[in-house]
C-alpha cells in the first residue's frame, strides 16, 4: 500500500546553490539535491539510485509536456498542491550519482516573495521533496514517485521537525500586516521594493533572537 513520503534536507544537506536570471524577468532559482539515494536518511528510510531515477524521469515527462510541477512554503500531510501557498516551480530534475537534483524557480506570489525577500536575507531554507511510495520492513522504499519539492525552514538540530516558515513572521510585530500588504500589491513594483526592505527588516530581527 503507498503512503505519503516527506524527506526534508537542510540548505547545507541539500548544497543549494541561488542564482538570479541577469534577464528581464530577474527571477531567483535554487539548485541542489531534493532527494538522496543509496543511504537510509533521517526517517529511516532507503531509496535506491534506481527508484529516483525511475521518479525522476517521469516528473522531467510532465515538465516537458507542458505540465507545471508547483511546490509550497512547507508541506501538507498530503500530495494536494494548495495554491494560495505555492511559492515556486520546479523547472527541471535531473540526477547527479545516486542523487536527484532539481532546480525551482521562485514566482512572484505571495509565499514566493517572502522566500526570496528570506534567501536574499541571507536566510538558509532547506528542501523537502513530497511523494508516495511503498516502505517495507526494512525501510527501502519501493514504487516512489516524487510530486513535488516544497521550501521549508532549517532545523536547528538534526531530525527536528521543519518548524513552518510563516509563523515565525507571523508572530512577529507588523508581519501579519506586511504579508497581507504583500498579496494585494503583487502588479505595483514600487510597492513590492518597499514591502520587501520591510520583510528584511523583520527577517533580520528574527536572525538576531
Amino acid at each position: 500500500m503507498k503512503t505519503t513520503l516527506a524527506e526534508h534536507l537542510s540548505f547545507d544537506q541539500a548544497k543549494i546553490v541561488i542564482e538570479r536570471d541577469e534577464g528581464e524577468g530577474k527571477s531567483l532559482h535554487l539548485s541542489g539535491i531534493c532527494i538522496q539515494g543509496d543511504i537510509r536518511n533521517a526517517n529511516q528510510r532507503v531509496y535506491s539510485s534506481k527508484e529516483i531515477d525511475r521518479a525522476v524521469k517521469t516528473l522531467n515527462e510532465q515538465i516537458s509536456g507542458g505540465y507545471s510541477v508547483l511546490g509550497e512554503v512547507d508541506h501538507p500531510e498530503d500530495l494536494k498542491i494548495n495554491l494560495d501557498r505555492v511559492s515556486h516551480m520546479i523547472t527541471k530534475m535531473w540526477m547527479d550519482g545516486p542523487n536527484g537534483y532539481g532546480k525551482l524557480k521562485m514566482l512572484p506570489t505571495p509565499m514566493g516573495q517572502l522566500v526570496s525577500t528570506m534567501l536574499e536575507s541571507g536566510v538558509k531554507l532547506g528542501v523537502s521533496s513530497r511523494g508516495s511510495g511503498e516502505v517495507d520492513p526494512s525501510g527501502n522504499v519501493n514504487g516512489f514517485e516524487i510530486i513535488t519539492v516544497d521550501v521549508v525552514a532549517q532545523p536547528s538540530a538534526p531530525g527536528a521537525y521543519p518548524t513552518p516558515v510563516y509563523e515565525h513572521l507571523m508572530n512577529e510585530k507588523g508581519g501579519y500586516q506586511a504579508f497581507k500588504l504583500a498579496r494585494e500589491i503583487q502588479g505595483d513594483p514600487q510597492a513590492q521594493r518597499y514591502i520587501a526592505e520591510n520583510l528584511k527588516n523583520i527577517i533580520s530581527g528574527l536572525q538576531s533572537k
